[in-house]
């Protein structure tokens, strides 16, 4: 359960002010259907999500666990300098043309947009540090649909309420945090 737990609190943090919280965003204010949009985000966050919790599964097989440390340590260190850079949506159009749905072009635009992203990264990483895939991505899917619902629901009035700034320096340390753990070699 710590998997899960662990990976459903780094992606609501790692998601906040992320591109596609933003895509969430104008996808509702454009199509102002909600639940498509959120079904959309779900079916294509699991599948994004499947895909990257199996390459860091399999990064654990081909890497030795002293190499392993290392790279993840390493890498929760360049999250957490990732993280103090915010994302901006790309002004320019997507190519996907309306006829496939609301569903379609949210399950569409979402996979695409989370391939290579923070919140994908990071699972690829905690699969390779916990054990249980399943519970990795279970966690990182809840975390972005706790960071991407309220949006399409709420729309502009929430985006107003959250320091992004604030938030991005909290998950950034946290990064931090865990990538000392990682480097240091402490359990």
């Amino acid at each position: 359960m710590e998997a899960f737990f662990i990976s459903t609190g780094i992606v609501v943090l790692a998601e906040m002010g992320d591109k596609t919280q933003l895509l969430a965003l104008l996808l509702a204010v454009r199509f102002r259907r909600p639940w498509p949009i959120v079904l959309g985000i779900f079916v294509a966050t699991i599948a994004n999500h499947s895909l990257a919790g199996v390459v860091g599964a399999w990064v654990t097989t081909v890497l030795g666990p002293g190499v392993l440390r290392w790279v993840l340590g390493g890498s929760f260190v360049v999250m957490a300098l990732w993280m103090l850079i915010p994302d901006k949506v790309d002004d320019e159009e997507t190519g996907i043309a309306p006829r496939f749905g609301v569903f379609g072009t949210t399950v569409i635009t979402f996979f695409l947009a989370e391939m290579g992203d923070k919140t994908q990264i990071a699972t690829v990483m905690l699969a390779a540090q916990y054990s249980s895939t399943v519970w990795v991505v279970a966690g990182t899917t809840l975390g972005m649909m706790l960071a991407d619902a309220p949006v399409v629901w709420l729309g502009e009035h929430m985006t107003r309420l959250l320091p992004l700034r604030t938030v991005h320096v909290v998950s950034a340390l946290i990064f931090l945090g865990l990538g000392l753990f990682a480097l240091l070699g402490w359990s």
